[in-house]
């Protein structure tokens, strides 16, 4: 088991065993009071741990399966899972196995591996795999008076199809199965609690053979399948519970019990690493724990990324969670207990809407000018858009979440014409009133390439990046439709998108950026405005989503969070109070900030038969409530998320209402007022509101900042003093205490062409301004890792300077160079450290920073064998092999070699760009798109950094105190920087596009150091360059170390010095029961020598000085 196998394994067991049940993410030492280890929060009071009571051991068997404690447990198993996640599941059931082994030493494990013969695992059902486990378990009955089964039946939603009238029927296929199977189990086997648990893998994995088994799956679009997916594991889980929970099926005997667990386990996405993998599995472990116990309150809440609450047995009832025991409620008491307000309906029955209008005349001849544009004109409306525009679920009952993956169209409030105004409420519909032609309006149900859609192109799951696609089309349709005059009918258009780039933003900060979005906006409106003739463009403000988030925290609602976790995560993962939620909603805020300054830039109001008119009625929203308080569910489809028909009735009425608003005075809030009637134009101004016809001044595009004329970085860190005395363990090492900086590699880090403004200047190395190792003038106008290092310690030695060939100070890369070279890179640095008068070699702390591989990338295709991935890290590793033997107190840096083939993109119209960089990077420049070779060359790029990953943390350098080895990952997901035109910005490379430039150099500076002072395992994985003087962030106080992998996870000591890891510790009740000490014997048996060591030291060490220890846990806290 891996360590946070362990970790995860010491967490709960503390728990369990009635100490806290909060981890904090920052613990160390405190003295002991008692035998058992003491947990001590490293933040503050508020994070304090409450503690667990204390479940004792059952004295006798348990006669009722609705009171069965953890230790009547003596076989645990598992069937149901396909063969694809048997892996996952063996390795779930050791864990929860090894916690109830904590309770039952004697407990064992069948899987349904073990049930069946090895020739049948692949080709066995539901049903036969319930036959072979009730065979295998009759033959593991060791007391069959006493000895009871916990059996664990996945379901898995992995292969149903994404369309709803298949999917139903395949749903109820699956319950009869699963019906089926529980009554082979209930017939052969006794004293027996089954646990039913929904699986489904994340959307964003792909399984080709859904598309095999679904006849109707031709659009596989990553944005639309999250949505699919959702929606199949939440109908697949509300079948299920209707099934074990509404018809009370398997809960009056007492010997035989069936329990559906309230959320399905969802998998994340496939990780990188090991440890990252391993961590998912504890989620779901503990997920599986928490879910089995019979709770005394409510769900695990995280108050922040730092602690987790787990799960305690309730007082005076430590048993395992049943349908009786837990009083779980029905969804018909759920439906039933929100209904018993008056003030809720499900659905009003009124959705259409009066007009008092009395003028609906057009114009008496067509207006030349989109400025004297009345409703009466509009000839042709159409929208792009996400779910929200193809109306998802508008017309879903209640009780049906399938329903939801329907697009009502023809309900949809910017471009529906379902009947009409007096029964339904949208735009179209009150255009309809002032002229019955109108067209382009969408009707009935249907995708984007239905003929239903029209001139809806909004697609579910649809971000800003899909705008440009959906406007080309849409584009397409206008002119070849011979119903629609192209060059002479007025046009309405209504762009709303944005949401679910927020819903993604926390995977790809940098691509999902307020700049970057609003960016892929402004491309669409560019082609609206090159390609169509008279048109008006609403475009609404994206909405104000975090008061939303209020839905999924009542939970009297019934609303299904774990569902809306999987469509919009970024949205619900943050927790109220925190960091995260912060930042959140200051990008919500500058989305809708980025398109109110796009549109007030004047950009499309150059002509006057085009515009475009921010809609701001979403910015505030305020969330409908009940005479109670609580949200009005009401407004929304059932799957809480997506809203209703009865809300789509008011955002047409409030776009309509913004449209004969005057610019500079519109509504820009949204309290979803069931009384908001519709308006009509005003006499003095019977037009469509622009911002000429408001006479509104656009304040312009915000004055251009002064020219820059360096690339140097400001600095606030305020603490930068070095440690008191020289630090002994690397993994206590303070910037100030780095005495030596040294670099290894190639021609980007001998500062090749890095200030050539021509070809003429390319050659020339300014190893002075190298990101890693450069020392030119200060950190205010050169932006280099020394630089940032002088501000701890003034006197760093080792910086390269000026212009230079050979080697200057310690800067050894020679230009050109393969990892075959760096062996010889390594001696030469290793004796000229030596030979310097100014370092002391024994005693000085040095920095190294290795960053090679471009040159190997850029040739493999000319010498696949000597450049192969393993040579790469054979080569690697006799580096750091003579680094680790001959040089005393040093910390190396090893970048992961970036992404290459995104210089395909970087274009320049000179010699340099169009001839060198094909000689300088073959491999990589001339292979066509999608051409085997280029596929080639991208999977050996990733071969490269697996292979440095797994060199690195492998733990072949983790034996010495004074040297470390850290992983530096920032170029693992390499983006190309954007500029504000939204096309790759080619002021970060030199002349040659391939080379970067001073400006990248200190991007690349930046990023260095900020990933120097992240935990191993949450380092951010992308560059993220853009010019910002204030980018350069501060060790924090309470760590104000370099992170290394010891000091960024519990500490476990080396084997060559002493440690300086400190124990966990947990602070626990002082009456200790007489069991305590044999059942943590047991966990020390499970988790290895490391509790072990924990244990005696705490015994032995009660008075020893308390030392410092910090322990950076992953997100969920173990």
């Amino acid at each position: 088991m891996g360590r946070s196998g362990h970790m995860f394994l010491v967490a709960l067991a503390v728990a369990i065993l009635g100490s806290c049940v909060e981890l904090t993410g920052s613990v160390h030492i405190s003295q002991l009071s008692s035998d058992l280890p003491t947990w001590k929060s490293d933040k503050t009071e508020s994070y304090m741990p409450s503690l667990c009571s204390q479940p004792g051991l059952s004295l006798s068997p348990s006669s009722s399966v609705h009171a069965l404690r953890p230790s009547d447990i003596a076989v645990v198993s598992t069937i149901g899972l396909p063969l694809s996640h048997r892996s996952e599941a063996s390795i779930i059931l050791s864990r929860l196995a090894e916690l109830l082994s904590m309770f039952n030493p004697k407990v064992i494990t069948i899987s349904q591996d073990q049930a069946s013969a090895p020739s049948l695992q692949q080709s066995r059902s539901l049903l036969q795999q319930a036959e072979d486990l009730s065979v295998s378990l009759s033959h593991h009955q060791a007391d069959v008076d006493s000895d009871w089964r916990l059996v664990l039946m996945f379901i898995s939603a992995d292969t149903l199809c994404a369309c709803s009238q298949q999917a139903k029927a395949e749903i109820t296929a699956v319950v009869q199965d699963v019906e089926q199977a529980l009554q082979i189990l209930q017939m052969k086997l006794y004293h027996t609690l089954v646990n039913v648990v929904v699986w489904s893998s994340h959307p964003d994995v792909e399984f080709p053979q859904r598309k095999k088994l679904c006849q109707c799956a031709e659009d596989y679009r990553k944005s639309k399948h999250r949505l699919e997916r959702a929606i199949l594991t939440k109908a697949l889980q509300e079948s299920l519970h209707h099934l074990l929970v509404d018809q009370h099926w398997y809960s009056e005997s007492d010997d035989f019990t069936v329990f559906l667990q309230s959320s399905p386990v969802v998998t994340e996405h496939i990780s990188v690493s090991e440890e990252s993998a391993s961590q998912d599995l504890n989620n779901i472990v503990l997920q599986l724990w928490t879910n089995l116990l019979k709770p005394i309150r409510d769900q695990p809440v995280v108050k922040d990324n730092d602690i987790v609450n787990i799960r305690c047995h309730a007082e005076g009832q430590p048993f395992l969670q049943t349908q009786r025991n837990s009083h779980t409620k029905s969804q018909k008491d759920v439906h039933a207990s929100v209904n018993s307000s008056e003030a809720i309906l499900l659905f009003d029955p009124v959705m259409g809407s009066e007009l008092p209008c009395m003028d609906r005349n057009p114009s008496t001849s067509t207006p030349t000018s989109v400025h004297e544009l009345r409703p009466g004109d509009i000839k042709v409306v159409a929208a792009v858009g996400d779910s929200l525009t193809a109306a998802n679920g508008v017309g879903a009952n209640t009780d049906n979440i399938l329903l939801v993956m329907n697009e009502y169209r023809g309900l949809s409030w910017s471009i529906g014409g379902d009947v009409n105004l007096t029964n339904v409420t949208t735009l179209p519909n009150i255009l309809k009133v002032f002229n019955p032609s109108v067209t382009g309006f969408s009707v009935g149900q249907g995708n984007e390439n239905s003929p239903q859609a029209f001139l809806n192109q909004a697609v579910p799951g649809a971000t800003s990046a899909d705008m440009t696609t959906q406007v080309h089309i849409l584009v397409d349709k206008m002119k070849n439709d011979s119903s629609i005059d192209f060059l002479n009918d007025w046009k309405l258009i209504t762009m709303f998108i944005g949401g679910n780039d927020l819903c993604d933003h926390c995977g790809d900060t940098v691509y999902f950026s307020a700049n970057n979005v609003v960016a892929r906006i402004r491309q669409a409106l560019d082609i609206l405005h090159k390609e169509v003739p008279r048109v008006l463009v609403n475009l609404v403000e994206l909405m104000y989503i975090i008061p939303l988030r209020s839905l999924h925290q009542d939970k009297s609602l019934g609303c299904p969070s774990w569902f809306v976790n999987i469509l919009c995560r970024c949205v619900m993962k943050p927790t109220e109070g925190s960091i995260e939620l912060q930042k959140l909603t200051d990008l919500n805020r500058a989305y809708q900030r980025g398109m109110r300054e796009l549109v007030d830039s004047g950009r499309y109001d150059t002509h006057p038969n085009f515009t475009v008119v921010l809609q701001p009625f979403f910015r505030e929203l305020v969330l409908p409530l009940l005479s109670d308080g609580r949200p009005d569910r009401s407004y929304f489809s059932p799957d809480c998320f997506h809203l209703s028909q009865k809300a789509h009735s008011l955002m047409a009425r409030a776009l309509w209402n913004n449209m004969l608003e005057p610019v500079g005075n519109k509504t820009c809030t949204q309290d979803f007022s069931p009384g908001l009637s519709l308006q009509c134009p005003s006499k003095t101004s019977p037009f469509l509101r622009t911002a000429q016809n408001s006479n509104y001044t656009y304040p312009g595009p915000p004055p251009s900042p002064p020219p820059i004329t360096n690339w140097g970085s400001d600095f606030s860190c305020a603490n930068t003093v070095p440690s008191d005395t020289v630090p002994t363990s690397v993994h206590r090492l303070r910037p100030g205490d780095i005495k030596v900086v040294a670099a290894l590699g190639d021609s980007i880090t001998a500062g090749f062409g890095a200030k050539a403004k021509n070809i003429l200047q390319l050659s020339t190395e300014n190893r002075g301004v190298s990101w890693s190792i450069g020392g030119d003038e200060t950190l205010e106008t050169v932006t280099t890792l020394p630089n940032i290092l002088r501000k701890f310690n003034p006197n760093i030695e080792g910086v390269s300077k000026g212009q230079s060939k050979k080697q200057n100070g310690f800067n050894v890369a020679v230009s050109g160079a393969k990892v075959a070279g760096i062996p010889e890179q390594v001696r030469r640095l290793i004796d000229a450290m030596k030979n310097n008068t100014a370092v002391d070699f024994e005693k000085d702390w040095k920095l190294v920073t290795l960053f090679i591989g471009g040159n190997d990338l850029c040739q493999y295709c000319n010498n696949r064998a000597s450049l192969s991935p393993k040579n790469y890290s054979r080569h690697m590793m006799a580096s750091l092999d003579l680094l680790y033997k001959e040089v005393p107190r040093v910390l190396v840096n090893v970048l992961e070699i970036l992404q290459i083939d995104g210089l395909r993109r970087i274009k320049r119209n000179s010699i340099g760009c169009s001839l060198l960089q094909k000689n300088v990077c073959p491999c990589f420049i001339i292979p066509g798109e999608d051409s085997l070779e280029l596929s080639e060359i991208k999977r050996i790029n990733r071969e490269f950094q697996d292979e440095t990953e797994s060199l690195v943390y492998g733990g072949r350098y983790d034996n010495r105190e004074d040297f470390t080895v850290v992983l530096q990952p920032y170029f693992r997901n390499s983006i190309v920087p954007l500029n504000s035109e939204g096309k790759p910005d080619i002021t970060y490379f030199s002349v040659d596009c391939f080379h970067f430039s001073e400006q990248g150099h200190a991007e690349m500076a930046i990023a260095l150091w900020n990933n120097m002072l992240e935990p191993v395992g949450q380092k951010q994985t992308h560059n993220n360059f853009t010019y910002d003087r204030s980018k350069i962030q501060c060790p924090i106080e309470d760590h104000p170390y370099i992170f290394t992998r010891v000091n960024s996870f519990p500490s476990v000591p080396t084997t060559s010095a002493p440690s300086t890891a400190t124990p966990l510790n947990a602070i626990c009740s002082d009456n200790v029961p007489v069991w305590v000490a044999a059942v943590l014997a047991v966990v020390g048996l499970l988790i290895g020598w490391g509790v072990t060591w924990l244990l005696l030291s705490c015994r032995k060490k009660k008075n020893r000085r308390k030392m410092e220890s910090v322990v950076e846990m992953m997100s969920t806290g173990f």
